[in-house]
């Protein structure tokens, strides 16, 4: 399947693996860092429903499909996903990818497409892959279920990989009997607290309030192994 590859920041420094090396129904466009509008959107537009594979990190994958989000071209746009540091990455779990660099490559050019989840933000942005909320001290809901209410270690946000309500939250406690994990799954997961840290697809702001929610329509993966 044709695809465009686009090798984002410091991914172009670390060459193409093989498999796209051998492929000539391949497009490969080094662009910066979490590019922006001006970058993506010629490109996306003249896609035509190609498959867009994105070689950087999550961040990275999070600005390209905030782009194909915002250019109302999900429906058309299948996803694969190339990270430099699989293994510090949340998503190759949550999409079921080989941490192989080789296979890797082929699920994201060749692999079946898969619904996902598309999680999103009220600042306007998306999560793909973890979020997490370090000491919230407040009250948070997921639906219309109490996820918190004083303190916890952490909260862990992943869209939900076996489709669901949208999206798993895990509010981590600890105590003298050790870590403590309380999950919730919903459409929506909401929190009002004490300004605290969030990183959320390895990107990294202070937040007094915050909302993710589902979006109406579901993301396209390449997640399935060939």
């Amino acid at each position: 399947m044709s695809a465009l590859v686009l090798a984002c920041g410091n991914a172009a420094a670390t060459g193409r693996p093989a498999t796209l090396t051998e492929r000539d129904d391949v497009d490969w466009w080094e662009v910066a860092a979490t590019p922006g509008r001006s970058e993506l959107d010629p490109l996306l537009k003249a896609t035509d429903g190609r498959r867009v594979v994105v070689h950087g990190t999550d961040a990275d994958l999070a600005a390209v499909v905030l782009r194909v989000l915002r250019t109302d071209r999900l429906a058309v746009t299948p996803i694969g996903y190339l990270p430099l540091d699989p293994r510090g990455s949340a998503i190759p779990a949550l999409w079921g990818l080989p941490r192989d660099p080789e296979r890797l490559a082929r699920v994201a050019l060749d692999g079946e497409i898969d619904q996902y989840p598309l999680i999103r933000d009220d600042a306007g942005g998306v999560l793909l892959g973890l979020g997490v909320i370090d000491q919230p001290q407040g009250v948070a809901y997921c639906d219309d279920a109490t996820a918190l209410r004083g303190r916890a270690k952490r909260i862990e946000v992943t869209p939900d990989p076996d489709g669901g309500p949208g999206l798993v939250a895990r509010v981590v406690r600890g105590g003298l009997l050790g870590k403590r994990v309380t999950p919730f799954t919903g459409r929506a997961f909401q929190i009002g607290c004490v300004r605290t840290r969030l990183e959320h697809d390895g990107v990294v702001t202070d937040v007094a309030k915050w909302t993710w929610y589902r979006h109406t329509e579901d993301l396209r993966v390449a997640r399935g192994l060939v």
